[in-house]
């Protein structure tokens, strides 16, 4: 076996190695996520402790949750108005809209990104968009409750 073949098997790792040095990866992140998660919960119970205990933060919490059914009752009161009534409802419709368009855009994306081999595509206003994915772990207990 020519040198230059032993030497690039030496330090090429296989592909399985690299696979099980990114799911390494993976783990130690997934556990250090849930220690810092954990860490942080615990800090966030003693400072919402020390806002608890404080007479002057709890007064004005409680002014802000008058304010807050105030401004709530006023403004459904002002959703009754037949053009405010009408505004709110087309501003959902078109919200609904975006939602589905969005969704329908990603389906083409990725489908676009898979056919072509390419990562961008220029729209009609001469703009380069590059295509990203996100991708995110969940559970899978939680993807069946």
């Amino acid at each position: 076996m020519d040198d230059d073949k032993v030497q690039d098997k030496i330090e090429q790792p296989q592909g399985g190695e690299i696979l099980i040095t990114m799911e390494g990866m993976i783990k130690s992140n997934i556990a250090l996520i849930d220690k810092l998660s954990e860490e942080a919960k615990k800090l966030k119970e003693m400072l919402d402790d020390i806002f608890a205990n404080d007479p002057t933060y709890q007064e004005h919490l409680e002014k802000a949750k008058e304010a807050t059914k105030l401004k709530t009752a006023t403004k459904q009161q002002i959703l009754k108005q037949p053009q405010a009534a009408d505004l709110n409802e087309k501003t959902k419709a078109i919200k609904s809209e975006i939602k589905e368009a969005q969704s329908a855009l990603s389906d083409y994306l990725q489908e676009y990104q898979r056919m072509s081999g390419v990562n961008e595509i220029e729209g009609d206003d001469g703009e380069v968009r590059e295509i990203v994915y996100t991708a995110k772990l969940v559970k899978k207990s939680s993807l069946f409750r």
